[in-house]
């Protein structure tokens, strides 16, 4: 695949997508932006294309044929949707459009998730070969999606990032600088469990190279920043961001999980006190030069 080709972004509205979509373009790549919403873009690289509803069966020819490759990254997360939903739109979507992408010659990379790999924590690194273990739905769905993209014949790469952080970003990410921003001291400075995590331009940097390398061809990669990171310095270094001191108070771990668990949260112990260490020495290897 040379490098000026025409990439069809599915969920381009998202987070990711709307760091992607330009990303792509000045990478020279003509880009498709589909999403629920079509937007339009200044930039004469990027087209509008209206995707349907995924929890309905649809036809994806009409759009592949507009395309050389696929970067799929639309789905739910985040949602308090039922089993069966995350699996007709995380799932079956995906078996669907990998099913027409090997028909019409594709490339398709699949934004997949760490999730598919593991729970929110492991006492063990990840890596690529280790046995998957999602815990929730979610997680389940989108291991279940790169099951089906093996078995379609489509020519394929398959990236699992850890979580982003970038202009825009959600979840966990958005909580914690949320919290970084308040003037008071916090009581995390004690934390001492690593996390990977990922810049959405590293990532973006990574779907280029899923895109261009053709040592990425069905393969299935760990996407992360290089080095691990506890949550006491996501807070320390996005408070010297804004020209504040740290204000981390090292309150004794045990006490932090005994809080959570008492005001029945653990699950955010499980995120902020406890190890997702998942290297991408992988992705490296290949050539990726992360920034």
């Amino acid at each position: 695949m040379n490098n000026q080709t025409t990439v069809l972004v599915t969920g381009s509205d998202g987070f990711i997508g709307r760091h992607l979509i330009p990303y792509l373009a000045a990478q020279g790549h003509m880009v498709i932006a589909a999403s629920r919403t079509a937007t339009a873009f200044a930039d004469p690289n990027v087209v509008p294309a209206q995707l349907p509803d995924l929890s309905k069966p649809f036809d994806w020819q009409p759009l592949l044929q507009r395309c050389d490759a696929v970067v799929h990254l639309a789905g739910i997360a985040h949602t308090l949707a039922d089993e069966e939903l995350y699996d007709r739109v995380n799932h079956q979507a995906t078996e669907a459009l990998a099913r027409s992408a090997c028909l019409c010659g594709k490339h398709l990379v699949f934004v997949s998730s760490i999730a598919a790999q593991s729970s929110s924590f492991s006492d063990r690194e990840l890596t690529e070969d280790g046995l998957p273990r999602p815990n929730n739905a979610y997680g389940r769905s989108k291991l279940a999606a790169e099951n089906a993209i093996r078995a379609s014949g489509v020519s394929f790469t398959i990236l699992r990032p850890v979580v982003m952080y970038g202009a825009g970003e959600k979840g966990n990410f958005a909580t914690i600088h949320k919290i970084s921003r308040l003037p008071i001291p916090l009581p995390f400075g004690g934390l001492t469990a690593q996390r990977s995590v990922l810049s959405v331009l590293n990532f973006c940097s990574a779907v280029e190279l899923a895109l261009t390398n053709s040592g990425a061809r069905g393969e299935t990669f760990i996407v992360s920043d290089p080095v691990p990171l506890t949550v006491s310095d996501v807070i320390a270094t996005y408070r010297a961001s804004l020209g504040k001191s740290p204000k981390l108070v090292a309150i004794p771990e045990t006490w932090l999980e005994l809080f959570f668990t008492v005001i029945g949260k653990s699950s955010i112990w499980h995120r902020i006190g406890c190890p997702l260490v998942a290297r991408p020495r992988k992705l490296l290897a290949l050539g990726w030069k992360p920034s």
